[in-house]
């Protein structure tokens, strides 16, 4: 069965091969060094100030980053299962909350963000998803980021990246809170989120907030290269696994060659599937994964598990049976992908939609390699 939910991603057999190593003890100089090690790599993947690592998920993040971040009035920006997320962090932490609502296949304008923080001056912090995986829907976080950061330097900018690190180059200029969850692009499985800070974000954090989800409890710890409480050891060994192998990906290519590789296969995803008369959902579609609504989305899905191998994800809410994600997170081979669209337009013949003729395949391959097809056509 080939995997393309949205998270959780495949694990790589190399990362699965680490993980199986004897248990270390987290107080120890050898894991020191194995923690110093990926907290090296993860300066150069969020090229962020800081970076810290949390035995939670991206959900545990979310409300750390809330609960330090933001002493008085939330602006969350809401097109979304995990938009919404936001929203109820805040108020489930006692702070004031101010939501921007759109569908779930609508961008936020940085119009109406500008509009909400003109109109309310206790807003302190603004968290908003890079990409919005209810619906694979992309945000413009660094536009709205720049602007809000022109009208009041000291709001604090909280994305969440969850399904966009080690799928895209961010840029964290006017970010001050990038989260990250191990279970998705970074191929491990759930438990492990990580936070890239800005130097305004640790200010603003004094001694932090709360207990367990301290965050200035953990920069000081972690800057030592250890963590206030009990370390998922595994899931980090398993995380300096898959960063080495990303910063070896097409012989040294690294994060370039990846986040290259990621939207031109997103891109010949979408264009193949659009070739066969579906209909892309989001606006404006993250690389993160491929979302199509269609009136046959729980029937296609259905027939992709059962008769042609392939897991892809389907809606939630009021979504529910009405689109299908693809992932788009990790690494993944043109071959895979393109048996997973041949498998869509397979299912669509025996759904008797269209006859098959390997269209999505052909387009696909088209779009992926065109630069080759190019250079040996030259």
């Amino acid at each position: 069965m080939l995997l393309f939910t949205p998270g959780p991603t495949p694990v790589p057999e190399s990362v699965r091969l680490a993980m199986a190593t004897p248990t270390l003890h987290h107080r120890t100089p050898e894991f020191e060094e194995i923690f110093a090690q990926t907290r090296t790599m993860l300066f150069r993947l969020f090229a962020t100030d800081e970076v810290v690592m949390l035995a939670s998920t991206g959900t545990g993040a979310m409300e750390a980053a809330v609960r330090n971040l933001c002493h008085h009035t939330l602006l969350s920006i809401n097109s979304g299962k995990f938009g919404e997320r936001f929203g109820k962090i805040a108020k489930a932490s006692g702070l004031q909350s101010v939501e921007l609502k759109n569908e779930w296949d609508t961008p936020v304008s940085v119009e109406s963000v500008i509009e909400a923080v003109n109109a309310n001056s206790d807003i302190d912090a603004i968290a908003i998803q890079i990409s919005e995986s209810a619906g694979g829907l992309r945000h413009p976080v660094e536009e709205i980021a720049a602007a809000v950061k022109q009208i009041n330097p000291k709001i604090m900018i909280i994305a969440d990246g969850i399904t966009a690190v080690g799928v895209e180059r961010i840029d964290v200029r006017h970010i001050d809170c990038l989260i990250a969850g191990s279970q998705k692009a970074l191929m491990l499985p759930p438990g492990l989120a990580i936070l890239g800070l800005s130097t305004g974000a640790i200010e603003k954090m004094g001694e932090g907030v709360g207990y367990y989800l301290n965050l200035a409890s953990e920069v000081k710890k972690q800057r030592q290269n250890t963590t206030a409480y009990t370390a998922v050891t595994t899931l980090i060994i398993g995380l300096r696994a898959v960063l080495e192998e990303i910063e070896a990906y097409e012989n040294g290519a690294g994060l370039s060659k990846l986040f290259c590789d990621t939207a031109r296969r997103a891109k010949a995803t979408r264009f193949a599937l659009e070739a066969i008369g579906l209909h892309s959902y989001p606006a404006t579609p993250a690389r993160s994964m491929t979302t199509i609504d269609d009136v046959d989305a729980s029937a296609i899905r259905t027939l992709l598990k059962t008769e042609f191998g392939v897991n892809v994800a389907g809606g939630q809410d009021h979504l529910k049976g009405k689109i299908f994600r693809i992932n788009q997170m990790g690494l993944i081979e043109p071959y895979e992908m393109v048996w997973v669209v041949n498998a869509v337009e397979l299912a669509l013949a025996k759904l008797g939609r269209r006859a098959f003729d390997g269209t999505a395949s052909r387009v696909f391959t088209q779009e992926y390699f065109k630069t080759v097809l190019k250079e040996a056509q030259s």
